[in-house]
């Protein structure tokens, strides 16, 4: 009985775990936000391809200077809307705005990291 337990179950759990690494290794390509793909540049273009987001700050973190935005799609970085915290490039913008602000940005991916390059309240 306990060989026909193994030899049933043992190829089963095999092939769960077979299929697990290809279906991680298959949606990784097209939906891995967060990962740095080498391919990818690590510096903005120079094109300003970029455009202005809405959002609205959640946190703002002056001492660590990071801000945590509830935003829109950004298309520039093919990123879904979504709450995240962001570095910021000018700590002193962080001076302008406060939770539950709106405002629009400009975010792009700066030595691996998600970085607001540009950061305007809106009135």
């Amino acid at each position: 009985m306990k060989g026909l337990y193994f030899g049933l179950i043992v190829p089963a759990v095999l092939a769960l775990a077979a299929g697990s690494v290809q279906a991680q290794s298959q949606g990784a390509s097209t939906s891995d936000h967060g990962a740095h793909h080498p391919a990818a540049p690590a510096a903005p273009s120079s094109s300003g391809a970029a455009t202005m987001t809405d959002g609205e700050v959640r946190r703002v973190d002056r001492e660590n200077g990071r801000i945590t935005i509830r935003h829109g799609m950004i298309a520039n970085l093919d990123m879904p809307p979504m709450t995240m915290v962001f570095r910021v490039k000018d700590p002193a913008v962080l001076d302008r705005v406060k939770e539950g602000q709106a405002v629009r940005f400009t975010a792009e991916r700066i030595d691996g990291a998600f970085t607001v390059t540009q950061l305007e309240p809106v009135q």
